[in-house]
């Protein structure tokens, strides 16, 4: 008879590429012969992760074929779709496509290739649990129950425990229930179970459900009512003015942490105090900003530098014996990050977004030990979000463009995945990051979004391209005009240029955006613009430039009095000085040619200012002739500067597929690849599952002690001295046997290092151990399986 393994073995090559795709954990780490394959699709880790994908039609299809494989001699496709109450042509060929998806899946196989008939994969009805479909076991004849002729109130006892579960709890003697179930287990429609509990069968159960494991088939998402339809055209705009205004929050936090780098908790995070700054610099909520802040560390424009501290403290000075707690500070990412636009901004926002393990809506909250819980912190990262994030993108999509509701996607995720239902908080907090990228708008999912979820579940060679255009796509058309009026405030009359947006952000304070941007210049914001190098008659031209009519009079006044104002003191800023007490060691450095790029500046005849790091300046001179000693700002000689570091590393933006697996073939051509590999090493012969144990002294095999039970007692028969470990065809041999109820050949060694031979009907193979009955001997051993040295099949 044909086994699992055996199936799995026989599958074609494109069907095994097809299996690594679906199930990408069954390839992490390789495996190394078809058989090792078939083993891990069998266990329970790889069944769990498995039926976390499936949705409840696919669930329910399972459970039909569970329950109805010891009932019927061959469970067909068709037997299935009746059984989930399937009517209807197209529901029947919807309930066939999902079998045939369950087998590419591995979850279901046919011992023929040439026929239709079906059983489920070793170890699914462990995960599933004991009851099928609600389903009790199977007792004694599995032809169908008569329940004709019952007696008083049974029927009603059986009704209660017709859709299951299928246990209940006998009542009290001499009552007249008590009487009707002892009729029931006289007549074998109940059976005993534990303690003071009774068992529906299963035969019994499917004849109260008219043959039926299911009510009726979940094959549609439940569909949302009263819900307020969103127009494509809405919900695109809604999301193009949120992805704007993400760049716009990122693009402050960097530049904010940049002048201001905010220190890091011992334990790793952003304290509160440090969060609610950075919440009123972005004008946001703490939930908002700390969204903000996880948003831009996952893009890599942010991160901790434990050198930044000091280096901005001491201005480049000495390196002290103090270390200065580390602070978050930009990356190189930065530069990437100012050198493109705004649509090419959001595109690197929402790749890192994507791949994300990072749940910031925690942040604040306490933890089982009462902690708060800071942004940035290692508490906030979970390594299952990718893939919610992707079912929640997917939930939004198949809710047909309506103003869905956290309890919508939490309703459409639990008919999606009913074995792995999230919490709705986890949902709550996923949709309002969607929002806040500009993924969604007024709650359905728009363009941008659908671009995110397709590059999440295909390949794509340059993910960030497709979501620049994406975006690039329902922008509104940049605006170069700034409508200036007499009250010192300006319009933006729709989106601004980048170069519009630049004169704003830095000649302006922004009071309110929207479809148009109201601003308000002050003396502050001139002043800001009078800092960053403009000059009155500058900011004044290319305010003219951009304003369609000529630029009102108290503007042009508050401009001229800041900038005279400003131009009273001047303050400047120096990286380095040398002094000396003879002016004439400093002539001609400041006029030397050689030493323009130094930018030295004469402050008095015995100091000059330089533009440029102590160290620089030092090697400069030294490279003149000139032998000049370190100095820190007391004025004591120090034997050596700290050079400012530009921080290198940041995160990465790849964009990965959520449901991959670390190590896991990603390309269907290396899938192949090991396929190929898979088919040589399973077409050399059966070898000894497990390989000789590396380490140790030569010779020298690990002990196991071999436990036997017989009608007297437990004792040690053996001190089983096996191979290493590598039991993937040793699993699937042990788990076929115990399927078919048939008979292997189990290798130990005794206390003096013999081969010992035992044929053994193994019973069960749990938590890496084997039951297993020796009936020769008449005695029950349990042994370790990963301390098995040899198992072969008896073919007698």
């Amino acid at each position: 008879m044909a086994t699992f393994s055996d199936a799995v073995r026989a599958l074609p090559d494109d069907a095994l590429v097809a299996l690594l795709r679906a199930r990408p954990d069954l390839a992490s780490p390789s495996p190394s012969t078809l058989r090792s394959l078939a083993a891990r699709a069998s266990s329970r880790t790889s069944l769990d992760r498995a039926l976390a994908q499936l949705d409840t039609p696919t669930v329910q299809a399972l459970e039909a074929v569970l329950a109805l494989e010891d009932v019927l001699p061959a469970v067909r496709p068709g037997d299935v779709a009746a059984a989930v109450g399937a009517t209807t042509p197209d529901d029947v060929a919807a309930v066939a496509a999902l079998l045939a998806e369950a087998r590419t899946r591995a979850l279901v196989w046919t011992p023929d290739v040439a026929d239709t008939a079906l059983r489920a994969a070793p170890g699914l009805g462990d995960v599933l649990g004991p009851y099928p479909a609600g389903l009790g076991p199977v007792t004694g004849d599995p032809a169908p129950a008569d329940l004709t002729d019952l007696p008083v109130g049974a029927r009603e006892v059986l009704d209660a425990l017709a859709w299951g579960p299928p246990v209940g709890t006998l009542p009290p003697p001499g009552t007249a229930a008590r009487e009707a179930v002892d009729a029931l287990l006289a007549a074998g429609h109940l059976v005993p179970g534990q303690g003071d509990t009774v068992v529906l069968p299963r035969t019994t159960g499917l004849a109260l459900r008219g043959g039926r494991t299911h009510r009726g088939p979940a094959l549609a998402a439940p569909v949302p009512t009263g819900r307020r339809a969103v127009p494509p055209a809405a919900a695109d705009a809604e999301a193009a003015s949120a992805a704007l205004e993400a760049v716009r929050l990122v693009d402050t936090l960097v530049h904010a942490w940049e002048e201001t780098p905010p220190p890091v908790l011992r334990a790793g995070g952003l304290s509160v105090r440090e969060l609610r700054r950075a919440a009123q610099v972005l004008g946001v909520d703490e939930r908002t900003a700390a969204s903000v802040v996880e948003l831009a560390a996952v893009a890599g424009l942010v991160d901790a530098d434990s050198r930044s501290a000091p280096v901005r403290r001491a201005a480049s000075w000495v390196e002290d014996d103090v270390d200065a707690p580390p602070s978050y500070v930009p990356t190189t990412h930065v530069d990437d990050w100012e050198a493109v636009g705004t649509a090419e901004r959001w595109a690197m926002l929402a790749a890192a977004w994507a791949g994300s393990r990072r749940m910031p809506w925690l942040a604040g909250t306490r933890d089982e030990k009462g902690a708060t819980r800071a942004a940035l912190s290692a508490d906030l990262g979970r390594g299952w979000i990718p893939r919610l994030r992707a079912q929640v993108l997917t939930a939004l999509a198949s809710l047909g463009g309506v103003a869905a509701t956290v309890d919508d996607v939490s309703a459409d995720l639990a008919w999606r995945s009913p074995r792995a239902v999230p919490p709705d908080a986890v949902v709550a907090g996923l949709v309002a990051e969607a929002a806040l990228l500009g993924a969604t708008g007024a709650g359905a999912l728009a363009a941008t979004g659908r671009t995110l979820l397709d590059l999440l579940t295909t390949e794509d060679d340059d993910p960030e391209k497709s979501l620049a255009e994406a975006l690039r796509a329902v922008l509104p058309e940049a605006v170069e005009e700034l409508l200036l009026q007499g009250d010192l405030t300006g319009i933006v009359p729709g989106r601004p240029s980048r170069e519009l947006a630049s004169l704003v952000e830095r000649a302006a304070d922004v009071e309110s955006r929207g479809a148009a941007t109201t601003v308000r210049f002050t003396t502050a914001s001139i002043t800001r613009a009078l800092d960053a190098g403009d000059t009155a008659d500058e900011l004044l031209a290319e305010l003219a430039r951009r304003s369609p009519v000529p630029v009102p009079q108290p503007l042009e006044y508050l401009v001229h009095d800041t900038a005279r104002r400003h131009a009273s003191l001047r303050v400047g800023a120096v990286a380095s000085y040398v002094r000396s007490a003879d002016p004439a060691v400093l002539a001609g450095l400041v006029e030397d040619p050689r030493l323009a790029e130094l930018g030295l500046v004469r402050l008095a005849p015995t100091v000059v200012a330089a533009a440029v790091p102590a160290a620089v300046l030092q090697s400069a001179l030294r490279q003149r002739g000139l032998l000049a000693a370190l100095e820190g700002p007391d004025g004591r000689p120090i034997a050596h500067l700290r050079r400012p570091p530009r921080l290198e590393r940041g995160g990465s933006r790849e964009l990965r597929s959520p449901y991959a697996s670390p190590g896991a073939p990603a390309s269907d051509g290396a899938r192949r690849a090991l396929v190929e590999r898979l088919r040589v090493a399973d077409g050399g012969g059966r070898r000894s599952p497990f390989p000789s144990t590396a380490g140790g002294e030569a010779g020298r095999i690990p002990a196991v002690d071999v436990v036997e039970r017989t009608p007297i007692g437990e004792r040690v028969v053996t001190d089983a001295r096996p191979g290493t470990p590598g039991p993937g065809d040793a699993l699937a041999l042990l788990r076929d046997a115990v399927r078919d109820g048939g008979h292997v050949w189990l290798e130990l060694v005794d206390g003096h290092g013999r081969p010992v031979r035992r044929r053994v009907r193994p019973l069960r193979v749990e938590a890496g151990r084997l039951r297993a009955l020796d009936t020769q001997r008449g005695a029950e051993l349990t042994v370790a399986v990963h301390r098995i040295a040899r198992v072969e099949p008896d073919d007698d």
